[in-house]
Formats: C-alpha cells, structure tokens, sequence
C-alpha cells in the first residue's frame, strides 16, 4: 500500500499578469484580474524585488522568473507573463 496521496490542484486564489513595459525604468508592472487585494499587493511586492533592474535579455531574469512561478504555485497564484514578444517554446 503506498503512502502517498495526490491531492487535486487547489483552485487559484489570486492572479497576477506580470508586462514588460521596455527597457527604461521601471520595466515591469504587475497587473491582477482577481484575488484578495492584501494577498497580491504582497506578492507584486516580492516580484518588484525580484525583477527591479532586470530586463528580459538578462541571464539573471530567468532564474528569477523561475523563482516567480514557485512563489505564485506556493500562494496559490496563476502567474502570466507579456514580454512583448512570442515567447520560445
């Protein structure tokens, strides 16, 4: 008998579309659809850390856009990105 459970996906709680906005300051706005406003405004805050001086094209972005998507899995928040551009697959 296995010891591990698969629990079903929880329902989103929040989303946050995150844009490009090009490469003068500030590149990045965080912008929600949905979700309990205390619960983004945190989380935009941590992005805006993350992402501050960071343009796309930078090797650090993609670590940081990976760190992200963890912290929106683990607040339960659908993250989206617009880079402007068709994204690679």
């Amino acid at each position: 008998m296995s010891m591990t459970t698969t629990e079903p996906p929880a329902a989103p709680v929040g989303h946050a579309r995150i844009v490009y906005l090009g490469p003068v300051m500030p590149h990045w706005e965080i912008q929600s659809r949905f979700g309990a406003r205390n619960l983004i405004d945190e989380f935009r805050q941590r992005v805006e850390a993350r992402l501050l001086l960071l343009p796309p094209h930078d090797p650090q972005f993609r670590r940081n856009r990976e760190r992200v998507y963890r912290d929106g899995e683990r607040e339960g928040i659908v993250v989206e990105w617009d880079l402007g551009v068709p994204e690679e697959a």
